[in-house]
């Protein structure tokens, strides 16, 4: 399938929607302002589609990314994937940078290393945590946004060093497991000291979503080779790093797209997603939730609307064919 050819699928499958916006001027582009700032926190080097959700949040109109950071992977998962234990955080700013490079962008984001270990020592102060900070106390009329699709490492040092950043941006989280019980789940098990002091001694706004809400977002693996894979370049790189993920990782018929929430709530919309505002929970060490909080209250998302962002990513994609 060519690039051309998805074009006019996506366009047939507009149907009624194409005919009624087609009125004298309706050649001129539709106004999208910018309405928020989106630092992005991910461990790049682990599943592939943390790239797919930064190459989607850079193409974003709505958004403006100026910070991208990265974190480390479980060093289990390293060992297993071959990656030095010690280096995963700087192989996941490599990753970004390299799609950043395939981009092309007037205004790239400020790349920085998160820390290659976990917990909440002095060791954990690293660049990308000083400049979470520096970023968040920069005066800029838009809202902050932390998108988050990693452990909370770099989120939590950033706390730790400027702890009136909290009431300056709105963390979203891909991480832990469904409420009311929760369980192991990779995010927060990966730092769950972490964890805990984002979620239990800070009040930064927190949109949680747990691993039954980002499950949902689900591609076929069929699709991705037929329809994603050939709209550009972009995409045929994103593909082939699904081709290299190491033995021990065994597809079925899907693959699943569970950071592209973050691009769904801050650069598309949360009005067609469905939440509750619950009280938040202690964490106990086996990743279940324990007693509520007083005065802690986090947003955690239930049902989240997939059409609407893996519908954007593609078109979003297929716009940097001619790159």
């Amino acid at each position: 399938m060519t690039a051309s050819t998805t074009r006019r699928t996506i366009l047939a499958s507009m149907g009624s929607l194409t005919a009624l916006c087609a009125f004298p001027g309706s050649a001129q582009s539709i106004r999208q302002g910018v309405k928020a700032r989106v630092i992005i926190d991910n461990d790049f080097a682990g599943d592939p589609d943390g790239l797919v959700a930064l190459a989607h949040h850079l193409l974003s109109p709505s958004v403006r990314c100026p910070l991208v950071t990265s974190s480390a992977l479980d060093a289990n998962l390293a060992k297993l994937g071959g990656k030095p234990a010690n280096r995963t955080a700087l192989a996941a700013r490599d990753a970004a940078a390299q799609m950043l490079e395939m981009l092309s962008l007037a205004t790239p984001p400020v790349l920085k290393i998160g820390a290659e270990s976990f917990g909440t020592s002095q060791d954990q102060l690293s660049e990308a945590a000083h400049a979470i900070v520096q970023e968040a106390l920069r005066d800029d009329p838009l809202p902050l946004f932390v998108a988050c699709g990693g452990p909370l490492t770099n989120v939590a040092a950033a706390l730790r060093l400027e702890p009136a950043i909290a009431k300056r941006l709105t963390l979203v989280w891909i991480g832990g497991a469904g409420y009311p019980t929760g369980g192991n789940e990779y995010n927060l098990m990966t730092d769950i000291a972490s964890a805990r002091q984002v979620i239990e001694r800070s009040d930064v706004p927190l949109w949680q979503i747990p691993q039954p809400a980002y499950a949902q977002f689900q591609i076929s693996v069929s699709e991705m080779t037929h329809n994603f894979k050939p709209l550009s370049p972009l995409t045929e790189w994103l593909y082939t790093q699904y081709t290299l993920l190491p033995p021990f990782v065994e597809l079925g018929g899907t693959i699943t797209m569970g950071d592209s929430p973050l691009v769904l709530l801050t650069a598309l919309s949360s009005e067609s997603s469905k939440f509750s505002t619950v009280a938040a929970r202690h964490i106990l060490d086996g990743g279940t939730y324990g007693k509520r909080l007083q005065n802690r209250t986090i947003r955690v998302y239930e049902q989240l609307d997939a059409r609407l962002a893996l519908s954007d990513m593609a078109a979003s994609m297929l716009r940097t064919s001619s790159r």
